[in-house]
């Protein structure tokens, strides 16, 4: 039994040494290959700049600024063509996020109003109509989604402007980039300011104080300091150590729950792995057996075809 596990084994490592001594092979030929491909390459350059050297002194230098100038122009086209592309490449990319703050805030507020801004009537992305539970309009988020590496003040001069136009309760932005004063959301002028990821925690706080604002207008209408105690919170500092709690719970959430699946995955892995080794021991016994009492031990077919689903498994 020892001496037919060394023969498999010597047979194993002759098999994993042939096959690195032709994956050098392979690599050697490779190289070998790129070499003189650039070998060749260089030549052909040579003789096109011999070429065109032999040509300006033989008194072709007419047609050599010919065809510089029509390089050069070509270069510019190039260079245009480039410019309309990255345009285009950074629209594609505004609306493709825009698409998905309409897809989140659908998904997160089900029985709300998400629509896209139509085109040419103000700016702003998305608009968020409101409802309360009864139904009634409580306000309007108007949503900008920014896209881009550096923050510009502008945006919010502008989306203020929008807000009026839109005649939105509440105006907010969500960017990857933000001023050097918000880490990751606040107010800034009037305009809410988040990362991405705070979107969410924000809209339902927000949502909430509308919809808290909508009905204490219901109860206590004609009575303008009740309006303006809302607005007063909304806009000061206790509201923000609210919003600041709830983030801070839903990252805590957030976290724990990726912990949890790191975790399973792991411990997933490990039991795949342990169940592999008791199939292949398995199969080991069988071969040792089989080779033993010959044609008189019995093919055990369901272990063969549970071998070939986990070698499957595993290949993919």
């Amino acid at each position: 039994m020892l001496a037919a596990n060394n023969e498999k084994l010597a047979a194993a490592q002759k098999i994993q040494a042939d096959m690195l001594r032709k994956e050098r092979e392979l690599d050697d030929a490779r190289r070998e290959v790129e070499l003189t491909i650039e070998t060749k390459v260089q030549q052909a350059l040579a003789a096109v700049r011999d070429k065109a050297k032999l040509e300006a002194e033989d008194g072709f230098k007419a047609k050599v600024a010919e065809k510089e100038a029509q390089i050069a122009g070509m270069n510019r086209q190039i260079e245009e063509l480039r410019r309309r592309a990255e345009q285009g490449s950074q629209q594609l990319q505004g609306e493709a996020l825009e698409l998905e703050l309409e897809s989140l805030l659908r998904n997160q507020f089900p029985r709300d109003l998400i629509e896209p801004v139509p085109k040419g009537d103000f700016g702003g992305d998305v608009l968020h109509r409101v409802f309360g539970p009864g139904g009634q309009t409580c306000g309007t988020i108007l949503w900008e989604s920014k896209r881009t590496k550096r923050w510009s003040d502008d945006w919010l001069t502008k989306l203020r402007s929008d807000q009026r136009a839109a005649k939105a309760e509440v105006a907010l932005i969500v960017s990857s980039a933000l001023p050097n004063d918000i880490e990751t959301f606040g107010l800034l002028d009037n305009v809410w300011v988040a990362e991405p990821r705070f979107a969410v925690p924000l809209a339902i706080v927000l949502r909430h104080g509308l919809i808290d604002l909508a009905g204490s207008r219901q109860s206590q209408e004609g009575q303008q300091t009740k309006m303006e105690m809302m607005y007063g919170y909304l806009t000061g500092p206790r509201f923000r150590h609210r919003i600041d709690a709830i983030v801070e719970k839903f990252t805590d959430m957030q976290a724990d729950l990726d912990r949890e699946r790191k975790t399973m995955m792991r411990l997933w892995a490990k039991r795949e792995e342990q169940l592999r080794g008791v199939l292949d021991s398995t199969a080991g016994l069988y071969g040792d057996l089989q080779g033993i009492a010959g044609r008189a031990m019995q093919e055990i077919e369901s272990l063969d075809v549970l071998m070939i689903e986990v070698k499957g498994e595993a290949a993919e």
